[in-house]
């Protein structure tokens, strides 16, 4: 059968779509991109879907959004590449944008506590749903069940990021070579990762907060931050807090607040933060830093893929780096559900979500988001 063409429209709307109502953080947006290209749309398999976000992990930047800009790649070539990025990052940009706006106006930022109860919960039942199929197509093998299981432990113990994915590619290596290999001495290179601080930051020379200045300081963060949100809080606060004290801590504190309770990527923390340092033009200069760095490290990587996926070897550190991939996800998702479900009714509507996703596997999720986010504020508008 002939693939049909995907238009950069097509692209477009997709993709400002997933940025207006994908909240939850990286692992939810990657839950709901695999419904939407591969499920509803049939863009990418789940092999090729799977690839794309190891390839993703092994870079730094927002994992989520290089995995948008992968697959606005994969469809559209290099305008899809610049097509889907930028439609997934601007509504988000823009709502952000909003709040620090308020933010500066009112001293406070607009009441949000009443969605996001509603919120959450379904956002767990996306997650779930997404690792168990995804899980189904990257655990290829009773080695790669193994190293699953072992990178769930390590993320657990809270190594690194980078370390588990490093570990997972490793023992899928050695698999590849011989038929079993001890990972004893892989594990406490792993272990020793955990003591030792993800990258560091070198030393800027801006002594104001101009345009410039706030450009390269986030562009710098946005091509050396692995992992969460919580580690680009990190470099946030030594950046602008402790070296140039822009900000204060409370000001980074509530930045990174909003960019994790508004949809889309959660590095659009930059544009409230450059909003408070120099208005419109400096939240326009901190995303354009903060972002620029995934358009060129995911330009100069996806053409690596299929050489990847054409080499053994290669293949199967690839094939290990999903598995960790997947179970650096299953973390998360448990962290996320001890903060989403508190109560009975937020229980409730993880449960009738996860019943109603895999009942019906190509439910479009966006609406039970929004439905659940209206539930919430409704219920906090009559308490």
């Amino acid at each position: 059968m002939t693939e049909q063409p995907t238009t950069l429209w097509d692209i477009a709307r997709l993709f400002l779509k997933l940025g207006t109502t994908a909240f939850g953080g990286p692992a939810a947006h990657v839950a709901m991109l695999e419904r939407e290209v591969v499920e509803r749309r049939g863009w990418l398999t789940e092999a090729e879907f799977l690839d794309h976000l190891g390839a993703s992990n092994l870079i730094p930047g927002p994992t989520s959004t290089e995995l948008v800009i992968h697959i606005g790649r994969r469809r559209g070539g290099w305008p899809g590449l610049l097509v889907a990025g930028a439609c997934f990052i601007l509504p988000a940009a823009l709502m952000v944008a909003a709040l620090a706006w308020a933010y500066v106006r009112y001293g406070k930022m607009p009441a949000v506590a009443g969605l996001l109860y509603g919120v959450k919960p379904v956002v767990i039942a996306v997650i779930l749903q997404a690792l168990w199929k995804l899980g189904h197509s990257a655990i290829k093998s009773r080695w790669l069940a193994a190293v699953a299981l072992i990178a769930l432990g390590l993320s657990a113990m809270g190594i690194s990021p980078l370390a588990v994915l490093a570990v997972g590619g490793a023992l899928a290596l050695a698999a590849s070579v011989v038929p079993w290999r001890n990972p004893a001495s892989i594990l406490t290179w792993a272990r020793a990762q955990s003591l030792v601080p993800a990258a560091t930051v070198a030393t800027a020379t801006a002594v104001s907060a101009g345009l410039w200045p706030i450009f390269l300081i986030f562009a710098k963060i946005g091509a050396m931050v692995f992992g969460s949100g919580y580690v680009l809080l990190v470099f946030l606060r030594a950046e602008l807090v402790e070296r140039h004290a822009w900000l204060t801590q409370q000001q980074l504190l509530d930045a990174v607040a909003v960019g994790q309770v508004t949809p889309g990527p959660v590095f659009t923390t930059a544009t409230f933060l450059g909003y408070l340092l120099h208005g419109t033009t400096g939240a326009i200069a901190a995303t354009l830093g903060i972002f620029l760095p995934a358009f060129v490290l995911v330009a100069v990587s996806a053409p690596l893929i299929p050489k990847i996926r054409a080499s053994r070897s290669a293949g199967a550190v690839l094939d290990g780096v999903n598995v960790a991939s997947l179970a650096l996800m299953a973390v998360v998702t448990c962290q996320l559900a001890r903060s989403a479900i508190v109560d009975w009714e937020t229980f409730t509507l993880a449960l009738l979500s996860g019943a109603l996703l895999f009942r019906f596997p190509r439910m479009n999720s966006a609406w039970l988001v929004a439905g659940a986010g209206l539930l919430g504020a409704l219920r906090y508008a009559f308490v």
